[in-house]
């Protein structure tokens, strides 16, 4: 496998020169890039351009990270042009997030094939039902193929996303790419290292994602308490205080849930996953020691054995929160991940709103408030 990475300013890009690529059908464009990209496009479509041919996926972030560095309005690209593995992208419009189960099956049905190993989803980070998206996935995929990618960002703002498709950035939509062959080597990690304090809560009226009481209080008006004066802020204050969610109080597995949106007349919250109804919440905040421990962390789960000698990609995608939270500690998380990599190995990435990961093994999950790892080599 043949790998390369840049970035440049997505503001003033300079031209490409043309890359021949040895196999469109063997190559793949990984591209992560500002918001405003969808009003001007020009510098995917030069990138594009440039690597005529290839399988291309990318999606808007709250910040791009490029090997070790975070950085805002730039576009970082990845170029991966393997030796045996071959690349398929698909997918699927998503009206509202009532359809985010639909086509998330459609995706997984388009991309099935007896060969395929593995899956990088992107998707619309506003629009989309990550919960829905995940089980829709699930519903199709057989747990051997790996799948893990993010929903796509807009910095602190919430206001609209994008993923490339055709070509193009586009919202609302999900898309992905599959990995098929024997060579493809695709590991995972994920990890988030907050603090969970304050009571156990029982999710007492939900629906969907949208949670409206815990413990039959209205859930915007509790976390305005725990808020205090950060309540002016909201929805982005609260990217402060995720909550922890699991089935039962004897469950050792806790997803992060992390809020989109409010909505001041019915008292919700709206959130990036699912909040279901006999589910328990708890409140988490941040330790910023233990962020960056988690993000070392979740590399060293990612970082194959044998995979040292080869070219070896890591996307590495960490929640905006989490950039919030750290502030100027952040690139200390990036850091920490890189570290913990092969030698040699390179890395981008973007701070998204939601990470898809399985948990350990197995079928893919939903995190919030994590830094989740994707390594990506082709065996010898």
């Amino acid at each position: 496998m043949k790998l390369s990475t840049f970035t440049y300013p997505a503001s003033h890009p300079t031209p490409i020169a043309s890359h021949p690529l040895r196999n469109p059908a063997r190559t793949l464009v990984i591209l992560f890039g500002p918001s405003h990209l969808l009003d001007a496009p020009g510098p995917i479509q030069t990138v594009l351009t440039a690597y005529a041919g290839a399988a291309a996926v990318g999606c808007s972030s709250s910040g791009e990270i490029f090997g070790t560095q975070v950085q805002d309005d730039t576009l970082v690209v990845g170029l991966l042009e393997f030796d045996s593995t071959t690349v398929r992208t698909a997918s699927a419009h998503v009206a509202d997030p009532g359809h985010s189960f639909d086509a998330a099956q459609a995706i997984a049905k388009q991309l099935m094939d007896s060969t395929l190993r593995g899956i990088l989803v992107l998707s619309d980070g506003l629009g989309v039902n990550g919960s829905e998206l995940i089980r829709g996935l699930n519903a199709v995929l057989p747990p051997q193929v790996v799948v893990s990618g993010g929903l796509a960002g807009d910095g602190d703002r919430f206001k609209r996303t994008w993923v490339v498709k055709d070509g193009l950035p586009v919202s609302g939509y999900v898309t992905a790419v599959g990995f098929y062959g024997s060579a493809i080597r695709l590991t995972h990690g994920s990890k988030g290292g907050w603090d969970l304090f304050g009571p156990e809560r029982l999710i007492t009226r939900s629906q969907g994602n949208v949670l409206y009481e815990l413990n039959q209080k209205p859930a915007l008006q509790l976390y305005k308490d725990y808020l205090g004066e950060l309540a002016g802020g909201l929805p982005g204050t609260a990217l402060h205080f995720p909550l922890a969610i699991r089935h039962t109080q004897q469950e050792a597995k806790r997803l992060v849930r992390t809020i989109l949106a409010v909505d001041e007349r019915a008292q919700s919250l709206t959130f990036a996953g699912d909040m279901p109804e006999g589910a328990y919440a708890q409140f988490m905040r941040a330790n910023f020691d233990r962020l960056i421990q988690g993000a070392s962390d979740a590399a060293t789960l990612a970082a194959a054995p044998g995979t040292a000698s080869s070219p070896t990609l890591s996307i590495a995608i960490s929640c905006v929160g989490r950039r919030l939270v750290l502030g100027e500690r952040t690139e200390e998380e990036v850091e920490a991940a890189f570290d913990m990599l092969p030698k040699g190995a390179a890395q981008i990435g973007f701070y998204s709103y939601g990470e898809i990961s399985p948990y350990s093994t197995g079928h893919c999950d939903l995190h919030n408030q994590t830094m989740t790892l994707t390594t990506i080599s082709e065996a010898a």
